[in-house]
């Protein structure tokens, strides 16, 4: 299911949460902002070879670090801003999100 989500977010050019919603992901948009940044930084870093002249524990923990973040925050890497309208797809599973989208009047 989640796989499904994902591969039609990226065919429609959409951004999208296909794991657990990470509560006040959208509520504590500065914090998940922050988290954003430290991801696509971590990327860039690891395209770079700059993890190599890290010693081997450092690494590990990055590597690790950077994991999570894709796994969580990697369908909404590029997002700048709260979107305009989100697509819950169960919303009894995803009570957290639809509760978040209620207080920001998100359609």
């Amino acid at each position: 299911f989640a796989d499904l989500v994902s591969r039609a977010a990226i065919k429609a050019r959409c951004h999208y949460v296909n794991k657990k919603w990470l509560g006040g992901m959208l509520t504590n948009w500065s914090t998940t902002k922050k988290g954003l940044y430290k991801f696509r930084d971590l990327k860039i870093k690891q395209k770079m070879g700059r993890l190599k002249q890290l010693n081997k524990r450092d690494v590990t923990r990055l590597k690790r670090k950077l994991a999570h973040l894709q796994e969580y925050l990697g369908g909404i890497k590029y997002m700048t801003r709260l979107p305009d309208i989100v697509i819950i797809l169960d919303q009894h599973k995803e009570y957290i999100a639809l509760l978040e989208c209620i207080t920001l009047g998100i359609p």
